[in-house]
């Protein structure tokens, strides 16, 4: 139950939704209930608005182990290439192993992207990993034992960050054989791989899988999910009642805070602050427990985190205002709290600036 805190006992039974909380897929042994909880007078009234049935559903795995990735990047040396009849860029990609992306911007090439028999292409020199079926930008990150980010960053990617099957990209670093263990202990899960990593590679012509209505119908891990391209609501506190305990910025000892933490009684209902789809549901970033991410489009990304109970799972549409989780003390919080981020493309942004006023 690592990562998880101390009001964590239907925690896993919730979590089959989205998490990977015991290693191998072994069936958790179960607690004893605890002893029912005496509400004081300042604790408001918990609704249970919430599928219970959704409980029940046997746990997928996250995407990114669901195709292991070899990291067989070939290492290509800079050069130059002389474009000849019936060469596309996809064909000199091939032939050269530098990404036809790469290749483009490397020579001011503007889609549709057009070259003729003769023309001189600069190709560009370094490790570049061919994206086969079902990988995800988490797992060849991993692979490589390189962050995330900075593979974001070298090749450039954009929302909604899917990757294709036969694309290449360029993995920034030392080239340095490193073993499996090595590799495991260089690379730390953040929520930034979250959302921009862990969706499924799929084919350059296929189109992402639609949302589901209801946790009740689980998509593959090797699907990628459709997200909204524009958000279609503006966006609500995620608690009724709580009190900021902790506001966005710098606290007092220098360390970020890129949300705000709201205290609120144990199991209080958390929902979705705007229409969105899951992105993820599980509990892989052990500081923050309970973790539900939703995209809403236009960019806009919500977060929630230390939560007891998960209700959703990753690929599921949910409107503004629905349960997707109960409230708790997982993670690293030290008591019953929401910490709750929006992201403005891959910036954390003050969620008060967003949010009504109380």
């Amino acid at each position: 139950m690592a990562g998880f805190g101390r009001h964590a006992v239907a925690v896993l039974p919730a979590l089959m939704l989205g998490g990977c909380l015991i290693p191998g897929g072994r069936e958790p042994e179960r607690a004893p209930p605890p002893p029912p909880r005496q509400a004081t007078e300042r604790e408001e009234p918990v609704r249970r608005d919430v599928d219970e049935s959704v409980r029940t559903l046997p746990a997928p795995a996250p995407a990114w182990v669901a195709r292991p990735v070899t990291p067989d990047a070939r290492l290509v040396e800079a050069s130059s290439y002389t474009v000849e009849r019936g060469d596309s860029l996809r064909r000199i990609a091939d032939r050269t192993g530098a990404a036809s992306e790469a290749i483009a911007r490397e020579n001011g090439l503007a889609a549709p992207y057009t070259i003729f028999p003769g023309q001189r292409l600069t190709i560009p020199g370094g490790r570049w990993h061919l994206v086969r079926e079902g990988q995800t930008g988490i797992a060849i990150a991993r692979a490589y034992a390189v962050d995330w980010s900075r593979i974001v960053d070298a090749n450039r990617l954009e929302e909604p960050y899917i990757l294709r099957t036969g694309q290449r990209v360029l993995i920034p670093g030392d080239a340095r054989p490193r073993s499996r263990s090595e590799r495991a202990a260089a690379f730390r899960l953040d929520l930034d791989d979250l959302i921009t990593g862990s969706q499924p590679a799929i084919a350059e012509n296929a189109a992402p899988a639609r949302p589901v209505a209801t946790a009740r119908r689980v998509l593959p891990a090797t699907a990628a999910v459709a997200e909204p391209t524009r958000i279609t609501s503006g966006f609500q506190w995620p608690v009724v009642g709580g009190r900021i305990v902790r506001r966005f910025g710098p606290g007092a000892s220098g360390e970020r805070n890129d949300g705000i933490k709201i205290a609120v009684p144990l199991e209080t209902p958390v929902t979705a602050a705007a229409d969105g789809v899951v992105a993820y549901a599980g509990s892989d970033i052990p500081s923050l427990g309970g973790l539900v991410i939703l995209k809403h489009g236009s960019r806009l990304t919500s977060v929630y985190g230390h939560a007891g109970q998960l209700l959703v799972q990753r690929g599921q549409a949910v409107k503004r205002g629905q349960t997707i989780a109960l409230s708790g003390d997982t993670g690293a919080a030290n008591q019953p709290e929401l910490h709750f981020e929006i992201r403005d493309g891959r910036t954390p942004v003050d969620p008060t600036s967003r949010l009504p006023r109380r």
